[in-house]
């Protein structure tokens, strides 16, 4: 604002709009007529638009798939909780980690996402609220969807500042969480920011043989490291630290397995989210029977962990991490221009 020869209050007021979800820069309506017209000349908000919903019939939860500028296509999602809305954005155009169940390809990875294309996804997720006439906006964001945070680290912890100090958002950092598929340096970079941000985890397995063969990430950081980092996080910020874990039949969801992921976080402040793994096409694998699934959360339980068998949400509109943005890619070669960075 200062460049453009305004005081810095306008600023306030441009990000004040954007928070509600307007992006027309005619429709900030407190700045003078003139300065409207010079900025819609020279600047753009960067907000981007919605090129296809998917509404649950099940629980209401929204998919949006996304397009930025250079035709950037990515996802998001509104789930609805009796808590409120939660906004699941994305934090990278594709993802470089390469998990075996995620249906984001490392070869489909573009770039990372700047703050404000992070900040946008939930404006966009605002304005749509507002738009089919509902009066609760976002009040939790979790970044859980395409892409690792911690790849894009610096972006992702000023998205959250942001989206903490942004007059209209105002989203405290206890209802912000952050997912991880287990970037040790980036848990413990976390840790030391003083902040309460929510810390979850994809474990998936509680030894290397198995999680070897599920994430590529644990060749570098393995179980031991990645548990003793979230256990440091735990200690520093007050914070429960939840561990997602996918169940498999066949391949992690043996009574073992339950135990040693008992013997492996016994004492730490956890919490750990059971979810019958999707079927991705291509991943050839599919979730256990629900007497597994329930044994296998009663052995926790039995050894003193919080263990929960997650709602699926979604499931009827491809809601799972991926799923759409990699329909999307198929079904439209053009879509993505933007090279890789």
């Amino acid at each position: 604002m200062i460049e453009h020869g305004q005081p810095k209050y306008r600023g306030e007021q441009i990000a004040r709009w954007l928070g509600r979800g307007v992006v027309d820069i005619d429709e900030m309506t407190d700045l003078p007529k003139d300065f409207r017209s010079k900025i819609r000349d020279c600047c753009e908000t960067g907000a981007p638009a919605i090129i296809d919903k998917f509404v649950s019939g099940r629980d209401g939860t929204v998919k949006y798939v996304f397009s930025f500028s250079n035709n950037c296509v990515l996802e998001g999602a509104l789930l609805k909780y009796k808590h409120g809305n939660t906004a699941c954005i994305s934090s990278q155009a594709g993802c470089r980690m390469g998990c075996k169940f995620c249906a984001s390809k490392p070869e489909d990875y573009l770039r990372n996402l700047s703050c404000g294309e992070m900040l946008g996804q939930v404006f966009a997720i605002n304005r749509d609220i507002r738009d089919i006439g509902e009066a609760e906006k976002v009040n939790h964001v979790v970044v859980m969807g395409i892409g690792e945070p911690f790849d894009n680290y610096d972006n992702c912890l000023k998205f959250l500042k942001l989206l903490h100090d942004n007059p209209e958002t105002g989203i405290g950092y206890r209802k912000m969480t952050v997912s991880t598929c287990g970037v040790v340096p980036g848990i413990e970079t976390l840790a030391d920011e003083g902040l309460q941000i929510g810390l979850s985890v994809s474990l998936h397995a509680p030894d290397d043989k198995t999680r070897g063969t599920l994430m590529p990430i644990n060749k570098k950081y393995r179980v031991r490291q990645l548990i003793e980092a979230c256990g440091l996080y735990a200690k520093k910020t007050g914070r429960r630290v939840t561990f997602e874990y996918a169940l498999i039949d066949g391949v992690n969801d043996s009574e073992w397995h339950a135990a040693e992921l008992v013997r492996k976080l016994k004492g730490m402040l956890c919490h750990v989210n059971l979810l019958p793994v999707n079927s991705i096409e291509g991943f050839g694998h599919k979730p256990p029977e629900r007497i597994k699934i329930d044994r296998f959360e009663a052995i926790l339980r039995g050894g003193g962990i919080n263990a929960t068998v997650r709602r699926v949400l979604g499931a009827d509109i491809k809601a799972a991490c991926g799923q759409l943005r990699k329909s999307q890619l198929e079904s439209d070669s053009s879509v993505v221009t933007v090279e890789s960075e």
